[in-house]
């Protein structure tokens, strides 16, 4: 038997003697360990997996609303909301945002630094024999690509004489432009959409999808005046305005002269509430974060409930393992160990069986994120703060599990124990 070490060396001598321990359990009992480490792995792999996605899921979302502007104010005909306590019914017979309502705002808002109408279809765009279907054909006034802050990775914008001209010019995002011109020779080239044709003067720069905001990858923009030459706007179901102030000027700033203007274009009287609705992307924040909230109390209750069940089995583990080794706790206070090591090194040894249990867990986690990520269109990633999170609630739960069993076996009296070895 192994003398006790001296002082400046017990503790290198407790962990390694305890990992030996550990290791020493899991390759004597494997079925049993591998049982009991299961409920650790489950838990832990549900817990980080849905910590991940919210954290990825918030990531994108906040980098969506980055793009946008907190400050961005969208008039719609539809208000923005969630759940069973919707009234669509009030909101079902408003009129629709029309060219009008942009043009009178565009001419009398004082706290606006950019104003942007659009209208949207979907439609099947062609190039010769090669179409893209389900492309979102917008006409967009001028300001659009200045206020999206869009980049291009080949030609230009549409100008301000082309936009009031209605040119029959149109901008096309990366994905339409691979699956028309895969050469890559989209400019000055035509395209049939809506039977109209129209010149691509400029390929966006390939952005992917988000979570709040449209597919530009999948879409095509021209002029509103364009459009206007062979649609009928005021027949249609309405478009959108998005409206962004000046430097210095808040959104609710912005938010009160809008309505102000445009009850007054609309002619509704005092005692009439509004027939239209004044968005921000600050209402998506709260709808999101009580989602979030609800999947991480599922992700909580669904891997502590596994946890639970695999920390009574490593508990298990532990007494087993300390009615095995009666003998070697008995020999090993005899010759002068401690109570306090018995302690750790049964404890150490619960914290290890644990930690095995939350490392499988987490290299689940790492392969099924690694999976996902190919393919949804948004990085979903496994921080290095819940790679600690999940480490740290398997040695915790190492901790309270192996707790009693340690203390029971670093309670026997070394007589007692090595008589009942006997």
């Amino acid at each position: 038997m192994t003398k006790l070490p001296k002082t400046k060396n017990i503790s290198l001598f407790l962990f390694s003697n305890a990992f030996l321990s550990g290791a020493r359990a899991l390759r004597t009992n494997k079925l049993r360990a591998l049982l009991s480490l299961l409920g650790i792995t489950i838990g832990i792999f549900a817990i980080i997996t849905v910590f991940a996605l919210v954290d990825s899921l918030k990531q994108n979302i906040r980098n969506s609303l980055e793009s946008l502007g907190s400050d961005v104010v969208y008039v719609q005909k539809w208000p923005w909301g969630t759940g069973g306590d919707y009234p669509w019914w009030k909101y079902v017979n408003r009129p629709p945002i029309s060219v009008s309502d942009f043009q009178f705002l565009e001419r009398n808002l004082t706290t606006a630094e950019f104003i942007v109408f659009d209208q949207s279809f979907s439609r099947t765009v062609q190039f010769g024999n090669t179409e893209a279907e389900n492309t979102s054909v917008h006409f967009v006034s001028h300001q659009y690509f200045e206020l999206s802050n869009s980049e291009l990775t080949q030609g230009r914008f549409f100008s301000a004489f082309e936009s009031a001209g209605g040119n029959a010019v149109v901008v096309i995002g990366a994905d339409i432009a691979d699956a028309l011109f895969p050469d890559g020779n989209a400019i000055g080239n035509n395209i049939n959409f809506m039977g109209k044709r129209a010149r691509v003067i400029g390929v966006l720069e390939k952005v992917g999808s988000n979570l709040i905001g449209g597919d530009s990858d999948n879409s095509i923009f021209s002029p509103l005046n364009f459009g206007r030459t062979f649609l009928n706007f005021s027949q249609l179901a309405g478009g959108d305005i998005t409206v962004r102030p000046f430097p210095g000027i808040s959104a609710d700033q912005l938010k009160q002269e809008i309505q102000i203007r445009l009850r007054a274009h609309r002619r509704i009287p005092p005692t009439v509430e509004d027939n239209f609705s004044l968005n921000e992307v600050t209402l998506l924040q709260e709808s999101i974060q009580s989602i979030f909230s609800v999947l991480t109390i599922a992700g909580i209750f669904i891997g502590g409930f596994s946890i639970l069940v695999g920390g009574f089995g490593i508990a298990n583990i532990m007494f087993v393992s300390v009615r095995e080794r009666t003998g070697q706790i008995g020999i090993q206070k005899s010759l002068g160990a401690p109570s306090s090591f018995i302690l750790w090194q049964f404890l150490t040894e619960s914290v290890l069986l644990c930690s095995v249990g939350g490392l499988l867990g987490l290299g689940a986690v790492y392969l099924v994120i690694t999976a996902a990520s190919q393919i949804v269109d948004f990085p979903i990633y496994l921080s290095l703060g819940n790679i600690l999170l999940g480490i740290y609630i398997s040695a915790g739960i190492g901790v309270v599990s192996g707790f009693v069993p340690a203390l029971t076996a670093s309670r026997l009296r070394p007589v007692d124990a090595i008589r009942s070895a006997i």
